[in-house]
């Protein structure tokens, strides 16, 4: 059954319904977590450490006992350099940020923070670290963001990415989660502290002016000269994250035409409109939690957003209003192949299992090879920072490319990039984002394409590890021959995590959620919507059957 939206959604936020911030960092401090329990163990996935200290899942411990795991990591891998960290301006950021400074100094770590006490987005760290590491064989740097991403704002996030900029692969993380609850398990004996205000009277620990660097580099990886001089008119909505202060001088210095709707931070995020759920959540792919943009459409040209840590993009456009993201990638990827003469002929397209088909298309149309990995940014890395890939993406509105003369930007994802790539578009082509979709859906079909969520019990769930073709048995699907049914990505023959079933005008993918007793079907039709649905329909009793026969 697919979520059923909420009467909230897309409306402003109760006031009686926002997060108590004085109680939620009180819990922060005073919250002890317990490891035998294990929704509050540290469980350090690839976007790091997630939790609330409402329900003792991102305390104090959590962050003092992760932090010295990052320092155990490097001296081990012999990371020398500056440690880069950022915060976002989720509530719990701060203090996360007090007790991990406190462990990086006590560790003597080269530990670098905004010298302002500001905010920094994701792709800015993983910026720096690339800046840093570019030519060296050793002092390398690496990073530390601290959010949750486009989470609620009860939540807190703690994520480490390596020397390639990127964000952590599963050995690194799976030896920090690892390291970190074992430290947790023996009441934190091993970890390293001094106070905080030793901390910041350090000398390992540096303050840095993370915006210039940054804006200054912008015009090597999106032509900034082409979108002033076009005088394209743009908005531009931080949704209250990381990237709020770096919008102004970015306008600023490349003198373009543009207006930041709202720079407001508030870390009970009054001012979004309630998410598909009701929940308050910074995702600037919901047309729920960007209905204050979507309003402005006819304000300007083109007009984008981005989540609290500025990963993740959301287009607006006025002939097609907030862009799905599978359809903003495909035409970013035409665009860049077709204005990008410095890249390589053997530049290829990195796309998760998940994404639309229609970037195979658009890939078939213009030449380039598509590489298909399972979902996760850090597959991604590689082809990036060696400039195989040209352009990066996933369904869920991350994506990264490279610099104008094809050389590495950034191995996380930047949202920032990807709506000032909007703004380039509209400028050069004379016509908006979503004008060029249509442009190639009429050439190369419409897909209907949609994600929904069916119950799964964790032992269900975990029948997806053991999940073969022989098992699900498909050989038709919606009235079509199945060509393919995939339990590792055709790119690199790593897992899915699940299953993806192919046909010559469609396909589904299914995997199991890591948080709710749910699975994910992603579907795709290049026939109509009620082909999409039969499609959804017959995965789903396929996938039935695969758990009654256990």
């Amino acid at each position: 059954m697919a979520a059923k939206v909420s009467p909230l959604a897309g409306k402003t936020v109760d006031p009686n319904s926002l997060v108590n911030v004085p109680r939620l960092v009180t819990a922060y401090f005073a919250g002890k977590p317990d490891p035998a329990v294990a929704t509050e163990r540290v469980a350090f996935g690839t976007s790091g450490h997630r939790g609330s200290s409402l329900n003792n899942a991102f305390n104090e411990s959590h962050i003092v006992a992760v932090s010295q795991a990052v320092c155990d990591h490097r001296r081990a891998a012999g990371i020398t350099g500056p440690l880069y960290i950022g915060i976002d301006t989720h509530a719990l950021a701060e203090p996360a940020l007090v007790s991990a400074l406190e462990v990086f100094a006590a560790n003597e770590i080269d530990v670098v923070i905004d010298e302002h006490g500001g905010y920094t987005p994701t792709p800015v760290i993983s910026h720096a670290i690339l800046t840093h590491n570019r030519g060296r064989t050793d002092g390398l740097a690496d990073g530390v963001v601290v959010t949750p991403s486009h989470n609620p704002p009860e939540d807190g996030g703690f994520k480490y990415n390596p020397p390639n900029g990127g964000p952590a692969d599963t050995d690194i993380t799976s030896a920090v989660e690892k390291a970190a609850n074992a430290m947790l398990e023996n009441g934190l004996k091993g970890v390293k502290r001094i106070s905080y205000d030793r901390a910041l009277k350090a000398s390992c620990v540096h303050r840095r002016d993370y915006i210039t660097p940054y804006v200054e580099d912008l015009a090597n990886v999106v032509d900034m000269e082409a979108i002033r001089s076009s005088g394209v008119k743009l908005g531009i909505d931080p949704l209250g994250g990381a990237a709020v202060h770096y919008w102004q001088p970015i306008i600023e210095r490349y003198k373009l035409d543009a207006k930041v709707v709202s720079d407001a931070v508030d870390p009970t995020f009054r001012f979004m409109t309630a998410d598909w759920d009701g929940k308050v959540r910074m995702d600037c792919s919901s047309p729920y939690a960007m209905a204050r943009l979507i309003g402005m459409r006819n304000d300007f040209d083109v007009a984008f957003a981005n989540d609290t840590d500025a990963d993740r993009h959301g287009i607006v456009t006025r002939s097609s209003g907030l862009m799905n993201p599978n359809h903003y990638l495909s035409v970013a990827i035409a665009y860049l192949f077709a204005h990008r003469p410095h890249w390589g002929r053997d530049a290829a397209i990195g796309k998760t299992a998940v994404s639309s088909a229609m970037i195979d298309r658009v890939a078939s149309k213009i030449g380039r090879k598509v590489v298909e990995t399972p979902v996760g940014f850090k597959w991604f890395v590689d082809g990036l920072i060696g400039g195989s890939f040209g352009f990066a993406g996933e369904e869920s509105a991350g994506a990264s490319f490279l610099r104008r003369d094809g050389s590495v930007w950034t191995t996380d994802k930047d949202g920032i990039i990807l709506g000032l790539l909007a703004a380039e578009i509209t400028a050069v082509s004379k016509a908006d984002p979503g004008e060029l979709y249509q442009r190639l859906t009429a050439e190369l079909g419409a897909p209907f394409y949609a994600r929904i969520d069916a119950a799964a019990s964790p032992a269900q769930k975990a029948l997806f590890k053991t999940l073969t073709a022989e098992k699900l048995g498909m050989k038709q699907l919606a009235g079509e021959p199945v060509a393919a049914t995939l339990t590792k990505a055709p790119g690199n023959g790593q897992s899915i995590g699940g299953v993806k079933v192919i046909t010559a005008n469609g396909w589904f993918a299914a995997r199991p959620s890591g948080t709710e007793d749910v699975y994910k079907i992603y579907a795709e039709s290049f026939v109509s919507a009620d082909h999409l649905s039969k499609i959804q329909h017959e995965a789903q009793a396929a996938l039935s059957a695969m758990f009654a026969a256990g």
